[in-house]
């Protein structure tokens, strides 16, 4: 549970948190503060000048005027990528962030750009896009964050209420993961000159000295690890071939071309989105759980992140209606609304509705209550294929048959063509396995079949409806409602039975809503979904294959899961900091199939 920091001011106009007893800034200027003591105090710009990639690590975001200092200085690095990574256990609410963002005018356009992706206080890590730079803020305490965090740290700063206020934020186990998350010769920056302070960095390696404080502080502490001779790990720019053009591959070849990689799409159809994801419509919410599991934790992150950057993308086809699911029966109804109050889900993300709120919401009478995603909606995934592929070279009609490795990559093979890349990744759903032979990751086909409603025979409801099942708006004509689910059935053909199932779903959520529907008479489309076990997706390198990657196994939540999981593996592919925790990495990572063979025969965790 995240709870927002009250903001207040001192008669000077000065940031302060009544919580702390404190203020967010020294009284003689926040942003020069922010420019002597971490920037300065890290030996910047001067050290990222020569740097492709550079990454900084903060504790206590506060008002984000060093991440904004930080950023001011960094746009004149075109072509080059900033990683700011910051822990926050109480953001601030938008509008207090605006507002007290507003004192500094040199800032307004950058500030309105944090403002503008400011996230739903939620527990987790959330990636907002800046260009060239890209910040990743960790809500909740630094003392369970800081363990999760995957990253290598070129510069720390250090900052925090002070630590006679917050003691936590500076204590033996905050600053053993500072080093933890540092990089060979990092360094590190902090207003305080306290003790303890003092003595917990040089216990932890670091070589503290005291330096010129800022305004009426006399001294300020920068510090240094040894550099061990290790040069600085650089991100390069790679030919990389992505196999299928549905949503996975769209979104990794996305996400890749945006790193400056040369990305080839590779994909046996003549267009994108021609398997799985060339659905007329789909739904795009999250599913929160009781216990916070790892699925309710990517979704959210999946979410989140998927409705900032799909947004804005040309050509996009999408409705944000907002997503309503209802409950299964009444002992549902009481857990979602348990789970609302329990997590302090904020409104803008998740709200129960009772019955009568939900039947007003959908204009239909409902069964239960339910949840109410207001961000939430429709896509057309066709066009979010197209969209995300926009720029990249694709080669449609081309299906590869075989890989080889090579002398410094690999080879694609194919009846038509011959490609060749540095690496690969594999994004063709249920038919990687078959470009891996000896990949052990059990992904099976989920036959699915959407039925496709004509406008004229339903009556009006503008939202997506979800229960067992789900129903959209009217897309061009045509409601979609589904979707079945057959394991290992490989038919393409459309069955009555399969219209009837959606029909009866339909009725579960919205009774009475299709009555007079013959299913006979319903249109529809088969797809087939790649599944994994476990009902998470497939995100990582292949063991003994290097330079060959996966993302697959999305399952029916691929929309949720695309942006994700892109980020990931591209993150992954460059070295850089992860946009998720190390344990969701690790859940989703191909090798996790293996660890639980080893563990089954005794011999593993």
């Amino acid at each position: 549970m995240i709870l927002p920091a009250d903001l207040a001011f001192a008669a000077d106009g000065t940031p302060t948190s009544p919580a702390y007893g404190d203020v967010y800034h020294s009284s003689a200027g926040g942003l020069e503060q922010a420019r002597h003591v971490f920037l300065d105090g890290n030996g910047l710009p001067q050290r990222w000048r020569e740097r492709e990639r550079f990454v900084v690590l903060e504790t206590g975001f506060g008002l984000g005027l060093n991440f904004l200092a930080t950023l001011q200085a960094w746009r004149g690095n075109p072509g080059r990528r900033l990683d700011y990574v910051a822990v926050e256990k109480h953001p601030l609410r938008r509008a207090d962030l605006e507002r007290a963002l507003a004192r500094w005018p040199e800032l307004a356009p950058l500030a309105a750009e944090l403002v503008a992706q400011w996230p739903p206080p939620l527990a987790g890590l959330h990636r907002l896009d800046f260009g060239n730079a890209v910040l990743t803020l960790a809500l909740g305490d630094a003392r369970e964050t800081l363990p999760r965090l995957a990253l290598a740290s070129d510069a720390i700063y250090l900052d925090g209420f002070a630590p006679d206020r917050n003691p936590e934020l500076w204590g033996d186990d905050v600053v053993a993961q500072l080093r933890r998350l540092a990089a060979p010769g990092a360094t590190l920056a902090t207003w305080t000159v306290a003790g303890e302070v003092r003595r917990r960095l040089a216990a932890a390696g670091f070589a503290p000295e005291r330096r010129p404080g800022f305004a009426d502080k006399r001294e300020m502490l920068a510090a240094q690890l040894p550099d061990a001779g290790v040069p600085a790990s650089e991100p390069s720019r790679r030919r990389i071939a992505v196999i299928g053009a549905g949503i996975a591959g769209a979104a990794a070849a996305h996400a890749l071309a945006a790193r400056g990689h040369d990305v080839i799409v590779v994909e046996s159809a003549s267009e994108p989105a021609s398997g799985a994801s060339g659905n007329h419509a789909g739904v795009f919410r999250p599913l929160p759980s009781p216990d916070g599991g790892r699925l309710a934790r990517l979704l959210q992150a999946g979410f989140l992140l998927g409705r900032r950057r799909f947004a804005g993308l040309p050509g996009l086809r999408a409705g944000w209606t907002g997503v309503l699911h209802i409950a299964r029966d009444a002992r549902h109804e009481a857990s979602q609304r348990e789970v609302v109050d329990a997590q302090a889900l904020p409104a803008e993300f998740c709200r129960y509705l009772t019955r009568e709120e939900a039947a007003a919401r959908a204009g239909w009478p409902v069964a239960q209550g339910g949840w109410w995603f207001p961000a939430g909606g429709w896509i057309n995934p066709p066009s979010l294929c197209r969209a995300l592929l926009a720029g990249i070279e694709c080669r449609f009609g081309v299906a590869v048959e075989r890989l080889e490795r090579v002398a410094g990559g690999w080879r694609l093979h194919a009846a038509s063509a011959q490609v060749e890349a540095d690496e690969v990744v594999l994004a063709n759903g249920v038919d990687a396995a078959a470009l891996a032979p000896g990949l052990r990751v059990p992904i099976r086909a989920g036959r699915g079949l959407v039925s496709h409603i004509p406008e004229t025979a339903t009556p009006h409801c503008e939202i997506v409806v979800t229960r067992i099942g789900y129903v959209t708006p009217v897309v061009d004509g045509l409601r979609c409602a589904g979707a079945t689910m057959a394991l290992d059935d490989r038919d393409p053909e459309p069955r009555l039975a399969d219209h009837a199932e959606n029909l009866q779903r339909l009725d579960m959520a919205l009774p009475g809503f299709g009555a007079g529907l013959d299913p006979a008479a319903l249109a529809g489309r088969v797809s087939f979904r790649p599944m994994s076990p476990d009902r998470l997706p497939i995100v990582g390198p292949l063991a003994d294959a290097e330079g060959l990657w996966i993302i697959d196994g999305f399952g029916a939540r691929g929309l949720v899961f695309a942006a994700i999981c892109a980020e990931l593996l591209a993150s992954r592919m460059d070295g850089g900091p992860l946009p998720v925790e190390g344990d969701l990495a690790r859940a989703v990572d191909p090798a996790r199939f293996a660890r639980r063979v080893v563990h089954r025969h005794g011999q593993g965790l």
